[in-house]
């Protein structure tokens, strides 16, 4: 029974993001009692606006998805990391992104129901069938092979964006390994307008055609883009390890967001009695009991206290415990768990002691093997005055194209703002595809505060985002700042050459990446649709001088890794069922489980991982003989 000012269930999750989320509702529906604690507020539910857009865009910026960048500005939901690339000052401060007053470059997260899921580009893509074998070999686990966890993509899923293929399967034909039954919806959007506008679809086609002709054999290229039908989830696809031009399919449903926060809700309101969530619970601690096994978590009640928060609330907030009778799991994401494990004991020994902080197991590799992929655009301002697809635009409710997505869902804002993608190795050798090229309307050069209001101010660019998967460096940390669990902590992803890619094959990964982009925008120029490129700039062209550019301009935002999964003595945190190690009752089930970083896009890994979890912590539940 719980004492005054205490709540039970047998399962206490912290966070509600893809893992979290995904995790408490799959409980709840197999007869588990949950206790979902969320540091922020429901996105849906709470006011809020962006810089240079007085008054509450909320829930719109929320709901639309054209309004993702501003979703990720909000200060209703935006948790404002600024992180470092670089120990080296003088590197660091090339950065244009950087900001000396906090020290660092604007990493956006989410501080709300769903998590991060609240304020992504809502792309779902799944990783390479070698990412989940290789956590299967490191373990010994054939569970996390490719089969399986394709098993679990499936669970998941509701595909929306192969409407023949969703018929057929009803008749039991399906080779694309699609999920159609599940509660995550995925589409894919083409608004009409696309169609009526004469300079972007010629933009569309001519870089279609380009990295098409690029992408290998022929016939294998035709063959493939017939049966994958340019969908990136394709089973035959992905197995294949193919390269070529895809679109991106989208978490909406009826082309408005839906994510996590959707899943938490559905299954809290038809089983009340075992699914609660607390919002506005920021957790300090995992408690112990004498046997260092986790029984419950200490937090603070009180809205925007974590001080990352935009607004953040100087008030300290009513300090409360949730008992856990069977299991406490941790799903903050990759900067938050690390920081809550070591607030709780668990870390490396010197890190702690140098805050106060009592060592209940020295482990080392907490906060450690911090991860990303690389990013950079090339930016190129059109020959005419803005799209035609974006004409009227303002991204707020009172223009033309809100309205046009509000009556029917239709019109651009139903999109991400994504034209176009390619798939691609940076070298023939390469066994797997390691370069995501995707085309975006607007000018985008990485996030800095006012980075939405920018974007949506140029409508005449066309920016392709070069983002560089598989990358060698592992050399990331995130350190305690102080033991105050509402300071956010230190993190640094030692970039390139300054992390453990001594080689600099991600740095040339990044470099050919640009290079494949200016074969395609080399062609738009001469069609006299592109005017100028502003970035990189014409007069960079050797490789020493884009690795430089490079080196100063890219950013990331798929954090991941700083909780790995692995064996102790080789910087592991996690054994191969999600248990921390030294510890029992407590399993992390976030982007920072994975030992390195999956595929092109963290989301749709994480929602696997999520529903892995619950399987493998209902099994050991039956193990121990809980009805």
């Amino acid at each position: 029974m719980a004492e005054a000012g205490q709540t039970e269930a047998e399962y206490v999750i912290v966070g509600s993001g893809a893992g979290g989320g995904t995790l408490a509702a799959r409980l709840a529906e197999a007869g588990r009692t949950v206790l979902l604690l969320e540091a922020g507020s429901d996105p849906r539910e709470t006011a809020g606006g962006v810089p240079g857009a007085p008054g509450n865009r909320m829930p719109d910026d929320y709901d639309v998805p054209a309004f993702h960048p501003f979703a990720s500005e909000n200060d209703a939901i935006s948790w404002d990391f600024f992180v470092r690339h670089y120990a080296d000052d003088e590197l660091q401060r090339r950065d244009p992104k950087y900001r000396p007053d906090q020290g660092g470059v604007l990493y956006p997260r989410a501080g709300t129901l769903g998590g991060c899921t609240a304020h992504n580009a809502m792309i779902l893509v799944c990783p390479h069938d070698a990412d989940w074998d290789a956590i299967a070999s490191l373990t010994g686990d054939p569970s996390w092979g490719a089969g399986p966890m394709q098993a679990y993509f499936q669970r998941l899923e509701d595909c929306r964006h192969r409407p023949l293929q969703r018929q057929l399967a009803r008749i039991g034909i399906d080779r694309t390994g699609h999920g159609w039954d599940g509660w995550l919806t995925t589409e894919k959007c083409l608004p009409r307008s696309v169609l009526g506008d004469e300079r972007l679809l010629r933009t569309i086609l001519a870089s279609a055609r380009i990295a098409f002709d690029r992408s290998g054999d022929l016939i294998e290229r035709l063959k493939r883009l017939i049966q994958g039908a340019a969908d990136p989830n394709d089973k035959d696809l992905v197995r294949s390890n193919a390269e070529g031009v895809r679109y991106t399919p989208l978490t909406t449903r009826d082309h408005r967001r839906i994510g996590s926060r959707e899943r938490v809700l559905d299954v809290a309101a038809r089983f009340p009695d075992r699914l609660r969530l607390e919002l506005n619970a920021l957790v300090t601690r995992v408690l112990f009991d004498d046997g260092n096994r986790a029984v419950g978590v200490e937090y603070l009640k009180g809205e925007r206290l974590y001080r990352a928060h935009r607004r953040p609330n100087d008030e300290p907030g009513e300090r409360l415990v949730a008992r856990a009778s069977r299991e406490v799991v941790l799903s903050g994401g990759a900067f938050n768990t690390p920081q809550l494990l070591m607030l709780s004991g668990i870390g490396a020994r010197t890190d702690l002691e140098k805050h106060g902080i009592d060592v209940r197991v020295d482990l080392p590799g907490v906060g450690r093997n911090l991860q990303d992929r690389y990013e950079v655009c090339v930016v190129s301002r059109m020959n005419f005055d803005h799209w035609e697809a974006l004409a009227d635009a303002r991204f707020s409710t009172d223009d033309r194209l809100y309205k046009e997505w509000a009556a029917g869902r239709g019109g651009l804002y139903a999109t991400n703002g994504a034209g176009l993608a390619v798939i691609q190795r940076s070298k023939p050798e390469r066994p797997i595809p390691d370069l995501f090229l995707m085309a975006l309307l607007g000018r985008f050069a990485g996030y800095f505060p006012g980075y939405a209001r920018h974007l949506a101010e140029n409508l005449n660019y066309l920016s392709w985002a070069i983002l560089k998967a598989h990358t060698e460096n592992r050399a990331g940390t995130i350190t305690l700042r102080s033991a105050d669990p509402c300071d956010p902590p230190s993190v640094n992803f030692h970039f390139f050459e300054e992390g453990d890619d001594k080689g600099g094959s991600d740095l040339d990964a990044v470099v050919e990446g640009i290079r494949s982009v200016r074969r395609i925008t080399d062609r738009l120029r001469e069609e006299e649709l592109i005017a100028q490129e502003e970035m990189p700039g014409p007069d960079l062209q050797s490789d020493a001088q884009l690795k430089d550019y490079v080196r100063a301009n890219a950013w990331g935002h798929h954090a991941s890794c700083s909780c790995a999964i692995g064996d102790r003595s080789a910087g592991g945190v996690l054994d191969g069922r999600l248990r921390v190690h030294g510890v029992q009752g407590l399993r992390v089930v976030d982007a920072s489980v994975f030992p390195r970083i999956p595929g092109f896009f963290i989301a749709s890994a994480v929602y696997m991982v999520g529903e892995k979890a619950a399987d493998m912590i209902l099994a050991d539940a039956a193990k121990q003989g809980v009805d």
